[in-house]
Formats: structure tokens, sequence, C-alpha cells
């Protein structure tokens, strides 16, 4: 495989909705977040989410919004792509979805303790969805933002990133960047929860081929991936991979 492959050019409402085309794979081989995570959300509110009304935007498959309903919250979740929602609900068929976006939320004025977007935020146009947020939230309610991002302290997975932005000099690995960033006069407070878990290659590379850089870079992705597997062998031959995360958080007080 070349080394200066070129990602093809795509809108990002392109970008989001290449999703809907992988969501079973989506679902089976994203990542889930750790229990520290919402204890730092817990902690960072200062109330806990069980018995809290939760609304999760951007909800995909329901990778938080089980772990959210898990720890007792009442989640509402809103999701606008169809495969992604057809997926949330053949998993959690008592968890309710609304199809939407973030950025114009059919939910009533001050009906929310806790707003979620995890993986999402960076889809939505900061200009309607921070006012959105804030009509949505209860007063006192909190907007939480995270991102679980490919620890590259880690030096296999720097090696992985160095290799990927060659391929697709956009690649990113779900860093938020300049989406982290809230507007005045919303008083952001940051944590980073650090976890790891091991998966087989296949899972892996799953993982990978489900980010939308990859969805949208048509027949190169094949070769994006067989480079990474042959890369990924000689780093773990036993054909298990352990994945590095740091969750990146941002909680706000509405």
């Amino acid at each position: 495989m070349s080394n200066h492959a070129t990602t093809p050019i795509h809108t990002q409402h392109d970008r989001a909705r290449s999703f809907d085309t992988v969501a079973a794979r989506y679902a089976a081989a994203r990542p889930g977040y750790p229990p520290a995570l919402f204890d730092a959300v817990e902690e960072l509110t200062g109330r806990p989410l069980r018995g809290s009304r939760v609304v999760d935007v951007g909800a995909g498959t329901g990778i938080a919004s089980r772990l959210l309903h898990e720890r007792g919250a009442r989640v509402t979740a809103v999701e606008p792509g169809a495969g992604m929602a057809y997926e949330f609900r053949r998993t959690l068929p008592d968890v309710p979805l609304v199809r939407a976006v973030g950025d114009a939320l059919p939910l009533v004025d001050d009906s929310a303790d806790l707003i979620t977007y995890a993986q999402a935020w960076h889809w939505t146009d900061p200009r309607r969805s921070v006012p959105e947020a804030l009509r949505v939230l209860r007063p006192g309610g909190a907007l939480a933002l995270w991102w679980n991002v490919a620890d590259t302290t880690a030096p296999w997975a720097a090696a992985q990133h160095r290799r990927l932005s060659r391929a697709m000099p956009a690649w990113s690995h779900g860093a938020p960047g300049p989406a982290r960033d809230l507007p005045a006069p919303l008083r952001p407070m940051e944590r980073t929860v650090r976890w790891s878990r091991d998966v087989p290659l296949a899972a892996h590379l799953d993982n990978l081929s489900s980010h939308s850089l990859l969805l949208t870079l048509g027949a190169a992705a094949e070769d994006v991936l067989a480079q990474e597997r042959a890369a990924l062998l000689k780093e773990f031959p036993d054909g298990v991979v352990r994945e590095e995360y740091a969750v990146d958080l941002t909680v706000t007080i509405a």
C-alpha cells in the first residue's frame, strides 16, 4: 500500500451518516466506557445518575445509553440515523428513542437533569446545539460531553496513529479537537479517565473500520486495514490487541 493515500472529500453530513451502513459492526466492535467515567460524571455534576432524567444525544447503537440505563438513569435517547436507530431499538427496546439531531431537540423546556453526548458533540453546530441543550436542561442541570480517544502514550498506538495519519491526514481516532471548547459564558470542567480492553485483532480492525474517515475512504480502506493487520500481528503475535484509551470528559452546569 502507498503511504500517500488521500481521503476522498466528503461533507460533514456524509461522514456523520456513514455510520448507518455499518450499524451492527459499530455496535459489536466499538468500545464502551469504564465505570470510572460515570463516577466522574456524578462527581462533577454533583448528582447521582440513578433517578436522573438523562437525554443521550447522538446515541447511535446505544453504547452509552445502555450503561447510563444500567446506572439507574431514566434515559431518553436521540439519534438521527435510521440504521443506528434500528440497532438501538433491537438491543434496547425498553429505552425511549426519538429520531432527531442535537441542533433541534424535540423535547420540552427544563425537562432534563443531564444531557450527554458520547462521541457525538463534534457532529453538531454549537451555535444551535448549545442553546438547545440549555433550553432542555432544568436550571442547575448539566451537559456532559465525552470521547474515547486512542491513548498514544502506548508506543504501538502512537505507531498506528502515524501510519493512519499518512493514509488519512485528518485521522484523529476520536480526538475531540476544538469541539471540546464550549463557548462563554459556560464554565466547563474537564477530566480524563484512562482505561483499556483486550480484544481479538479482528474486532480491533472492525473498530477501526467503523470510523467515518475509513468508511468514506472507498476502496483504499481495504489496503489501510491490510497494512494494519500485518503491523499489529508483529506487535501482538497472539492475535489479542490491548486497546488503550483516554476518555476526555467535559461537564458544564447550566
